[in-house]
């Protein structure tokens, strides 16, 4: 078994490592399948997404009180990376407005904005966050963000954005002061209002007014960089800087340098780690949300694992090259796929776009305004809360309601690392309590007796048959929850002695599963029933047959959904109960069946409570049989055709029906010991409620009927032999 499962082990590495070279050649198949006939789309693609980055990137970079410079790098390497190493033609990476902000509350932790270190953590942040990327690729686990609800980036995406555009009101309005929470910036702007610098203020709030124009005339207008250069040019024409308007100042021009971080500075990436972590992951459910949207709109296939190696990539290069973190863009993923891009080269020429304007304009920025820039981040921060989706969760589940709450006031209130988290730890524990409680609920046919539906409340259901369906799998965390239940309703139908359990919906199984389903196949026997099975998924058979769980059962118990009732009904279950006990109609079945109702032969005497005719055990009986002087009169209400196939030895027959209507057939009470038999003990209740009527007083009835006599192995001639009775050369069967 050890070397089974060193083995699996070993060809699942194998397994992963034969991947890794086919996500690290991603470049190679990209250069490969490109055709000249891309060339025009992908060009004019890559002007209008580098014309839209290069103002997005320098002000994506302030909202982590980095360099803008910074933002222009991040944007050069990343988008060339992301795009060489991912697996969608239309997403472009790079920095991005909620992934700053949480780049920000990471590095607040360590030092303090603009000094060399907040820099160089910013880096090793970058770093950081991609090996963690990069291993989650190439080790194909792609798939555990998909255990992320995206209630978490909803959540997040809106905390961020009030959090952006509550930052930018100082520079918007050229304050002075320093706070990074969110009620201390409200109490500074509060005292610091009066201060309030008008040329920059009426800059920062047109630029607000011309973004929201051009958007209104076209969207499809690169209207950040217009309102941007139209603000440059007050600036410039009007002398602003000189009276006290903030500018960017001169900004790098040549190419992203290499600088080199502390990676072996282990002090510094513990301090990392948790916000690494978090802006790694975020990154991640960020990317494969919008991998999936342009998905759906451009029918090409994503691979998760692919991209996920693609940000790695794309941040560890951004790490080292003077970038900061950063991930998939939403903004402008939208407008490359808008603008007809048809491969990854699009990417490439956007960066070098950016590239070329920035060793081009550079000179210029002395003129660029930062209140110009909080205001474009003002209306980009509004665009970032996604109304419809919010009200949509809201609507919606509990469950996702409750995280993109958490996920929210956590961003605004708390560390931003800490809420990611945390927003994550409730993802997961929301998918294991829905996993753990698995939908358990009886079923019946429906009127047309075609398709079996969840049972109705009010609706009686089959006396000796109850039909449960199961919609989850039989594993160690749900187990508990479906064996209760189970339980519960053999608890609370108690006359109910064989279930059927529909397992369509359960598609795995462990080993817990098994011993559950031991101990109701048990309760069911123990009650002189039994357990049958229908729909069960071939991952769950197998794991009854390796494991016994089939064979102990018996072949004749796992039954095809179109027979399974027929079967029952007329193998199984007990027909006199059918035609002397049940008034309900819930199979089709039932519905040729003669029916006479008990009830409208019962003596109109009162009757005894049932819960006061006390029962015998089939061991009990049988030492009364074996030690009395005075032996107990055994009456035996079956039917003769019951009664011939196996009985208790000198058991007296007296047909349930004709002890009702003829009551005087029995003999006049004597204070005898009387113990009432049946097949279950069903009939035994109607029967002593008769001879209650008629005076009798020690009246017992036989403890789940000839069906525990048997089970007991007390049935059987070698048996009765044993006993000193008569031998009864007739079989009991429970199919007749």
């Amino acid at each position: 078994m050890t070397y089974i499962q060193n083995s699996s082990k070993n060809n699942f590495l194998l397994a992963n490592l034969h991947y890794i070279p086919h996500y690290l050649l991603r470049p190679v198949r990209v250069v490969k399948t490109w055709h000249r006939s891309n060339l025009w789309p992908d060009l004019i693609s890559g002007l209008t997404v580098g014309l839209i980055a290069l103002p997005q990137s320098m002000a994506f970079a302030l909202i982590a009180h980095l360099p803008p410079e910074m933002g222009l790098y991040a944007t050069i390497v990343a988008t060339i990376v992301g795009a060489l190493w991912g697996s969608s033609n239309e997403m472009k990476t790079g920095p991005a407005n909620a992934i700053s902000i949480l780049v920000l509350s990471v590095l607040l932790g360590i030092t303090s904005p603009g000094t060399p270190e907040f820099i160089v953590a910013a880096g090793m942040v970058a770093v950081m966050a991609g090996v963690f990327q990069l291993v989650i690729g190439l080790a194909r686990l792609g798939m555990l963000v998909n255990f992320v609800s995206y209630s978490v980036i909803v959540g997040f995406a809106s905390g961020a954005a009030v959090l952006i555009a509550v930052n930018q009101i100082r520079p918007l309005l050229g304050l002075e002061f320093s706070s990074h929470s969110l009620l201390g910036t409200f109490r500074e702007i509060a005292i610091h209002l009066p201060e309030t610098h008008w040329p920059t203020a009426i800059l920062g709030l047109g630029t607000i007014a011309l973004l929201l124009i051009l958007r209104k005339i076209n969207r499809k207008l690169p209207s950040p960089l217009i309102s941007i250069v139209v603000a440059s040019l007050v600036v410039f024409f009007l002398g602003l800087n000189k009276v006290g308007v903030d500018v960017i100042g001169q900004l790098p021009t040549s190419l992203p340098p290499l600088v080199k971080l502390p990676v072996f500075n282990l002090s510094l990436i513990a301090q990392l780690s948790s916000g690494a972590l978090a802006v790694g992951t975020i990154g991640l459910i960020q990317t494969t949300a919008i991998a999936r949207s342009l998905a759906t709109q451009t029918g090409q296939r994503v691979d998760s694992n692919q991209e996920f190696v693609g940000q790695g990539m794309a941040n560890i290069a951004v790490g080292f090259f003077s970038g900061y973190p950063g991930a998939a863009s939403f903004a402008r993923s939208a407008v490359s796929l808008e603008s007809g891009a048809k491969t990854a080269l699009s990417s490439i020429f956007a960066s070098l776009v950016v590239l070329l304007a920035m060793l081009v304009l550079a000179p210029l920025a002395v003129y660029l305004p930062r209140a110009a820039l909080a205001g474009m981040l003002i209306v980009i921060a509004y665009g970032l809360i996604d109304w419809p989706e919010i009200v949509r969760i809201w609507q919606g589940t509990y469950g996702d309601m409750v995280i993109m709450m958490v996920t929210f006031l956590g961003t605004l209130f708390l560390s931003m690392e800490f809420a990611v988290l945390a927003g994550i730890l409730f993802s997961f524990a929301f998918y294991l309590l829905k996993t753990s409680l698995p939908q358990i609920y009886p079923v019946l046919p429906d009127e047309t007796f075609k398709h079996l539906v969840r049972q109705p409340v009010g609706k009686s259901s089959c006396p000796q048959l109850g039909i449960i369906k199961i919609s989850g799998d039989l594993y160690f965390g749900a187990i508990s929850h479906i064996e209760e239940t189970l339980l519960n309703h053999l608890a609370d139908h108690p006359q109910q002695r064989f279930l059927l359990l529909r397992m369509q919906g359960a598609n795995n199984c462990d080993i817990n599963g098994i011993h559950a389903l031991e101990t109701i196949r048990q309760a069911c026997r123990e009650r002189g029933g039994d357990l049958f099975l229908m729909k069960v998924q071939q991952p769950v058979m197998t794991v009854m047959k390796s494991t016994g769980f089939y064979d102990q059962l018996g072949d004749d118990h796992f039954l095809e959904e179109e027979e399974a009732i027929s079967y029952l009904f007329y193998k199984i279950l007990d027909p006199a109960s059918c035609i002397y006990e049940c008034e309900v109609r819930a199979f089709v079945e039932c519905q040729n069946l003669p029916k006479r109702s008990l009830s409208q032969i019962v003596s109109p005497q009162p009757v005894a409570v049932v819960g006061q005719i006390p029962e015998i055990s089939p061991q009990e009986l049988r030492q009364n049989l074996q030690s009395e002087s005075i032996l107990p009169l055994v009456i035996d209400v079956r039917e003769p055709r019951e009664y011939q196939r196996g009985h208790i030895p000198q058991a007296k027959l007296k047909p349930l029906p004709q002890l009702f209507s003829k009551p005087e057939m029995l003999p006049p009470p004597n204070g005898q010991k009387v113990i009432v038999v049946c097949r279950s003990g069903q009939r035994s209740r109607r029967a002593a409620r008769i001879l209650l009527n008629r005076g009798y007083t020690n009246v017992m009835i036989l403890k789940g009927g000839m069906l525990a006599w048997e089970n007991a192995g007390l049935l059987g001639t070698e048996k009765q032999l044993e006993l000193g009775y008569p031998v009864v050369r007739h079989e009991f069967s429970r199919q007749n």
